[in-house]
């Protein structure tokens, strides 16, 4: 390697979306020097929100959906090395450490790590057949435990819990969902939504308990799972157990490089660590929030693309705009789409717009005279008005997004005319 190449060196710790998006926006943003693009995986990149839904239907081939072409990377001129490990950053030699003490140089570096399952640490859970859901490794064992179990658990009335729950329920298989807080879903929805969510997996006959956590595992003469035993003393037959209880970022290689972490790599608005020549993007970064109520980190494949996108224009030349995006996040359960833009707090006035009975509704966030978020199922409409009205003062009154009458389109178009 010349010194010019060591000068305009990117490196890339992560293939998740994140870690892809970056370095293709690199090289299309015009980087020109070497992009090396770092994953522990042996497996190509694939897209990840698949991994809860159609890649468990037993109906269909497995196999996972590929993030881009397989000569992608080539035709990019983008270093793709699967199955290593980065094992330190040495932010003095600009340099990453690889576990067979490979050091590989870098002008500028993306932490795209992600996060990881949060583990459960309760009797029981070391017993086979308690498995949780992140990778493609994951859900292909998932999915060989899936095909002769009858009765499931599942730990975590999340996302990914929930989506899980319904695909096997489809199956026909007996589902229990065993969930500590009184909704579901209860970190991210109103509580109009999340009790509209609860009845909707009932009625799909599926043995939603909540209020009511896991206590402790019980197993069988051989080492399996065979009995769930909840925070109320009930016990769920189980031949399969899916924890789902949240994540958590990745933050060891930049912890021990110094730089400072607050649930999730600390980064500024630009997306950058208090190293200027290092970024962190994705699930693993904590960022300032665009409303000024401190630092937030999100966990979505929107977030992961678009910071990459931010930060990979930064590096290549610099963007004028800070990172503020409208977040959105979007969920299929039992065929049922929910979508949701914006960030809602619990103090949020809200007001329904369209008849939950009917399976198509919205749910309006309102913080004073500022809409922070909406939440929409089957409605798409609602959903795409929302990221032009979102942040807004008295871009749309209460009033007005309780009118079904009231032309949500028309005024979001007409806003972002206006800027």
């Amino acid at each position: 390697m010349n010194i010019s190449e060591h000068l305009q060196s990117a490196v890339i710790i992560g293939t998740g979306h994140s870690g892809v998006q970056a370095a293709e926006t690199l090289r299309e943003s015009g980087w020109t020097g070497r992009i090396v693009l770092l994953g522990e995986e042996q497996h190509a990149p694939y897209q990840r929100p698949p991994l809860s839904k159609d890649y468990l239907d037993l109906d269909k081939a497995a196999g996972p959906l590929p993030l881009r072409a397989p000569s992608f990377f080539e035709e990019h001129r983008i270093e793709l090395r699967l199955g290593v490990r980065v094992e330190s950053i040495d932010r003095a030699a600009r340099s990453v450490r690889l576990s067979g003490r490979e050091q590989v140089p870098f002008s500028k570096l993306v932490i795209a790590t992600g996060a990881s399952n949060r583990a459960l640490d309760i009797p029981g859970s070391a017993l086979s057949g308690i498995v949780g859901l992140k990778s493609l490794d994951d859900a292909g064992n998932l999915r060989e435990l899936l095909g002769p179990a009858w009765n499931i658990v599942v730990v975590g009335a999340g996302f990914i819990g929930l989506e899980f729950a319904s695909a096997a329920r489809a199956m026909g298989k007996n589902v229990t969902v065993l969930e500590f807080a009184d909704r579901p879903m209860s970190r991210a929805l109103s509580p109009a939504m999340g009790d509209f969510f609860a009845r909707h997996h009932v009625d799909a006959g599926i043995n939603l308990r909540l209020s009511e956590g896991i206590a402790s595992f019980l197993g069988d003469e051989d080492g399996n799972v065979a009995t769930a035993v909840s925070t109320s003393g009930s016990q769920y037959a189980a031949d399969l157990v899916v924890v789902g209880v949240g994540v958590v970022p990745n933050t060891g290689l930049a912890r021990a490089a110094g730089l400072p972490v607050d649930n999730g790599i600390v980064v500024d608005h630009d997306l950058r660590t208090e190293d200027p020549d290092i970024y962190a993007v994705g699930d693993c970064a904590s960022f300032p929030s665009p409303t000024g109520t401190g630092r937030i980190r999100l966990e979505s494949v929107q977030n992961s693309t678009d910071q990459a996108k931010h930060a990979a224009g930064q590096i290549a030349g610099g963007a004028d705009a800070r990172y503020e995006p409208v977040p959105w996040f979007w969920s299929i359960q039992g065929g049922v789409r929910l979508q949701i833009a914006g960030l809602s707090s619990p103090g949020n006035e809200t007001v329904l717009r369209g008849d939950p009975g009917s399976g198509k509704f919205s749910v309006f966030c309102f913080d004073g005279e500022v809409l922070t978020a909406v939440e929409s199922v089957n409605r798409p409409g609602d959903h795409v008005a929302a990221r032009k009205l979102l942040g807004r003062v008295l871009a749309v009154t209460p009033e007005q997004c309780g009118d079904t009458a009231f032309d949500l389109k028309s005024q979001s178009n007409a806003l972002a005319l206006t800027g």
